[in-house]
């Protein structure tokens, strides 16, 4: 299988960051980390030997990203706007640095954004801050309201960092059009505590005519074993 370690001192956010490459063909998949976690988070825990069908078959290709939570949402003692101001330059980078830097390890247009707990929320803000280059969003165990990591704060940075705040008032036509081409899997277990935001952030997507994102599994669900099935479940877009 074919693993590629990569880094550069990224202009965007000022400072070094790593991304790991599995596979060598197939569709794009930027893996963001858990809460703290970082590129070598789904190396070490084997998840590329989960996938490896799909990797060998050269059907997806990982990019396991870095992140900057340390900077941002468990940086506690700035400002909630500056902690969304350094969640927007990530987004950034991986938007103008990291996906073309997978562009020319490989041309497949299709582009998947997954990430388990705190990668959920990382995943899904960005598919939907950019949702003409993501293709399909795989959120696992997630949040999508950032506002619990702001005391309820919200301003202009915050709201843009904030997908359960800003498809609620999403109406423009052609954001809305490409919302509806996306395939958007959110899984969560019915006993985990963010059950209740995916189900109303589920109810959202759905008003303004996205689909049923939701996939509710039995249980707490929020853990790895799980993290395995759902992504083995969910790769490819079905059940």
């Amino acid at each position: 299988m074919h693993h590629e370690h990569a880094g550069w001192h990224s202009p965007s956010l000022n400072r070094y960051m790593h991304v790991q490459v599995f596979g060598h063909a197939g569709a794009r998949v930027l893996v963001f980390p858990t809460t703290m976690g970082t590129h070598s988070e789904w190396p070490d825990r084997r998840m590329h030997e989960v996938l490896r069908e799909h990797l060998e078959n050269g059907w997806i290709q990982l990019y396991c990203l870095d992140q900057v939570h340390d900077e941002s949402w468990y940086s506690k003692h700035l400002h909630p706007g500056a902690m969304a101001w350094r969640h927007l330059q990530y987004l950034n980078y991986v938007a103008e640095e990291v996906l073309p830097f997978s562009r020319s390890k490989n041309d497949n247009p299709f582009v998947i954004t997954t990430g388990a707990s705190f990668g959920a929320y990382h995943a899904a803000s960005f598919g939907f801050r950019y949702p003409e280059r993501v293709n399909r969003i795989i959120g696992m165990s997630g949040n999508y309201d950032i506002k619990r990591f702001t005391g309820g704060y919200s301003d202009d940075n915050v709201y843009a960092c904030n997908p359960f705040d800003f498809m609620q008032h999403e109406h423009d036509p052609g954001r809305l059009a490409a919302f509806r081409a996306q395939d958007l899997i959110f899984a969560i277990g019915d006993g985990d505590p963010m059950y209740e935001n995916n189900r109303a952030f589920s109810a959202i997507l759905w008003s303004k005519g996205i689909g049923n994102a939701l996939r509710v599994w039995n249980g707490w669900a929020h853990d790895w074993p799980y993290w395995e099935s759902m992504i083995r479940t969910y790769i490819g877009g079905h059940d």
